[in-house]
């Protein structure tokens, strides 16, 4: 009998995907992973269609979570337009009810549930709306001032726990950055497809294309995975929020020369560029490049999903003037026992890495 039966809700996006490879290699753990499309690998794990809008069939998945000790709930609804739905009502109300439909016939199945991880992030000090007061620090939310479907999920769940056995645990990471296809906001299929246009258009130096650079952090989609597995054992995550980073902070156009040679460039010169109205639309030109390479990435829009929008955001794509820090405090995770790091240029490089050796991109 395996020790943890983990539940991870997402299993497509860039945290799930992470979770569900973690838990499902670590041994001692049964993991099943739940998502409207397939996940390209499993790793093991089992796999079952879900839409979490529909209330009707998670209730019928009820008697596949008898036995869950641990929810990760990394699922998230976006849309078009990404940036602008994030205040959103309806993008609100949509992510509310898909925790609401997972949670309630869960919680009836597993009786021996032991741990809810939630996964929120930078939104909650209002980075998308105004400067973040650094460092920013997990007692110091805005939850009183923006709209954010953060607040109903995390008041759906403090209201549900007391006298309950299980703990939850919230995570925010800052820029998540991994191996996933068709993610709302994942960098690297986004940056790997706009350097393979510019190898394809005869560029020997690969320009930087954001806006003036910032002072920011990331986190490794697998190191989060690991953050997300200790917050369910340890004593000291029980109904507690933390702040996630690689601990060490970096400026997009410094980082930059790393990027390049990660994807087999020179490091050009600073060439704004924005790649969702450059880049996305180019469907032939990429299925030119996969056909060239033999790469297994599929269509453009089905590869990068929503996530050059986001590179444009992160990078801050029309910004001339350098933009306000956005450095956020993980002194509270540090002192509760995680204390894991990584250098974020190592982080980037690893990750590209990842997508070249699966064919996803062209190898450098």
């Amino acid at each position: 009998m395996t020790a943890k039966k983990i539940l991870v809700a997402g299993a497509t996006g860039l945290v799930g995907y992470a979770a569900m490879k973690h838990f499902a290699t670590e041994g001692g753990c049964e993991v099943i992973a739940v998502s409207r499309r397939r996940p390209a690998e499993t790793f093991g794990a089992r796999w079952l269609q879900l839409d979490l809008t529909d209330a009707a069939a998670c209730a019928s998945l009820a008697p596949e979570f008898a036995g869950v000790t641990h929810l990760v709930y990394a699922a998230l609804h976006e849309r078009p337009g990404l940036v602008a739905g994030w205040r959103e009502e309806e993008q609100i109300l949509t992510n509310d009810l898909m925790l609401r439909n997972l949670f309630e016939p869960l919680e009836r199945a597993a009786r021996g549930l032991r741990h809810v991880a939630l996964l929120q992030g930078t939104k909650a000090y209002g980075v998308h709306v105004r400067p973040l007061n650094v460092p920013a620090r997990e007692n110091r939310s805005e939850m009183h001032e923006q709209p954010n479907f953060y607040w109903n999920q995390e008041r759906y769940l403090r209201e549900r726990q007391p006298g309950k056995a299980w703990r939850w645990s919230i995570l925010r990471p800052v820029l998540i950055v991994g191996d996933s296809v068709g993610s709302a906001m994942n960098v690297i299929p986004a940056l790997g497809v706009y350097a393979a246009m510019m190898r394809r258009a005869g560029k020997a130096k690969l320009d930087y294309p954001g806006g003036v650079g910032r002072v920011a952090q990331a986190v490794d989609a697998d190191l989060l995975a690991r953050c997300i597995a200790w917050s369910g054992e340890a004593v000291a995550a029980g109904n507690e929020i933390f702040n996630v980073t690689n601990g060490d902070v970096f400026v997009w156009p410094n980082v930059w020369p790393a990027i390049a040679d990660a994807l087999g460039f020179e490091s050009g010169g600073h060439v704004p560029l924005s790649l969702d109205r450059e880049i996305r639309p180019r469907e032939a030109d990429w299925a030119g490049i996969c056909k060239v390479h033999g790469l297994k990435a599929g269509m453009l829009a089905d590869f990068v999903g929503l996530s050059f929008e986001y590179a444009d955001y992160t990078m801050g794509f029309g910004r001339d003037t350098p933009g306000p820090a956005a450095i956020v405090s993980t002194i509270k995770l540090m002192q509760a026992g995680f204390t894991e790091v990584m250098d974020t240029e190592a982080m980037f490089r690893k990750c590209f890495a990842e997508m070249q050796a699966k064919r996803l991109l062209p190898p450098r």
